[in-house]
């Protein structure tokens, strides 16, 4: 009897050690994190209130004992992309794809000459496409983007990618990337947060054209998409839209594949308003963050009048709820990776 009872006696404290090592070691995890990289972070922004902001903030998430921690299942951080990640001036790259691919049928599709959306497409001429307004627009992305195989697209955004250079740096698009938002990336990712794209750019489009570029695997970006068909074993895009990830778009994106309101968000124009809203709607401490395109010689200097990225409605709101609005000029050392 003796003999069961110290059994169960050690057994009962090899679990309990068991356990108590598992909670120290993410305890631990956290505060190793915490210690090896407050100093070395962020190496591409300047120090002041921007940084220290968001160092404080991801600091006060990860420390068990501070009533602002966050348990690591509900680290969660979504990124708009145009704008935020990457540039979108002069025009969406998405957009660039979509002209380039133009150019590259039009022998094949003589009749397009006649029709005015296409035809200022082959040139490239983005005030052609535009007089049409979205439908233009639409036109466009649904000629290039629909009538093939998800295979066959990833392949052919993949190859742009690889290829395709930006009219005003002359480097890749994909190069084009805020080197201190990849900072950012893999800050929070040090400190156990998941992080997602959240884009009005098209899902597929970004899963193929990103790849390796943020360190953000396909399920954790989410887009805008087209409707799509199962056929003889393949899924076959569809030119018709099925859904715009985009304004009110993100909340409902990210409730639904998601699950989780996130702690943090970060946007740079009117369209990432609501998904900065829906994240200031949970409880506890939230980071909502702009992106202001404020420097016109290292990058482009646009918010309220812009043709694309407006940021007028959401300025004034991040001002008046004290939201964490990023200067480019001030706080980044370096914009690009190449600089």
């Amino acid at each position: 009897m003796s003999r069961k009872i110290n059994f169960t006696i050690v057994l009962f404290a090899l679990l309990h050690s068991c356990v108590s090592s598992d909670k120290k070691s993410e305890s631990e995890e956290d505060q190793v994190s915490k210690n090896t990289n407050v100093e070395s972070a962020l190496p591409s922004w300047n120090d002041g209130v921007t940084r220290e902001r968001i160092i404080k903030f991801v600091e006060q998430s990860i420390d068990s004992i501070n009533p602002s921690f966050v348990a690591v299942e509900d680290r969660i951080a979504v990124f708009d992309n145009d704008g935020t990640l990457w540039a979108e001036q002069p025009y969406y790259f998405q957009l660039a794809y979509a002209i380039d691919k133009v150019k590259k049928l039009k022998p094949d599709h003589p009749e397009w000459d006649q029709d005015p959306v296409l035809s200022a497409a082959a040139q490239g001429d983005i005030k052609g496409i535009l007089r049409e307004g979205e439908k233009g627009l639409i036109k466009v992305i649904m000629t290039t983007h629909a009538g093939m195989t998800e295979a066959e697209f990833e392949s052919s955004v993949t190859a742009w990618a690889d290829t395709a250079k930006h009219p005003v740096t002359g480097k890749l698009y994909v190069e084009n990337i805020y080197k201190p938002m990849v900072e950012l990336l893999d800050y929070l990712r040090l400190n156990n947060y998941k992080t997602y794209i959240v884009s009005g750019g098209g899902v597929s489009f970004m899963r193929a054209a990103l790849k390796e570029v943020y360190g953000i695997p396909a399920e954790q970006i989410i887009g805008s998409t087209i409707k799509r068909e199962f056929v003889d074993g393949k899924i076959i895009r569809l030119p018709e839209i099925e859904f715009i990830d985009d304004q009110e778009g993100k909340p409902i994106n990210i409730e639904r594949i998601i699950g989780k309101i996130p702690i943090i968000a970060f946007g740079n124009s009117d369209g990432d308003l609501a998904m900065l809203q829906y994240t200031e709607s949970g409880s506890g401490n939230r980071l909502m963050a702009y992106i202001h395109h404020t420097d016109s010689l290292r990058e482009y200097a646009y918010d309220r009048d812009s043709h694309i990225g407006k940021f007028d409605k959401g300025l004034d709101e991040a001002i008046s709820k004290d939201w964490l609005i990023v200067d480019m000029e001030s706080d980044w050392k370096t914009i690009y990776p190449y600089d």
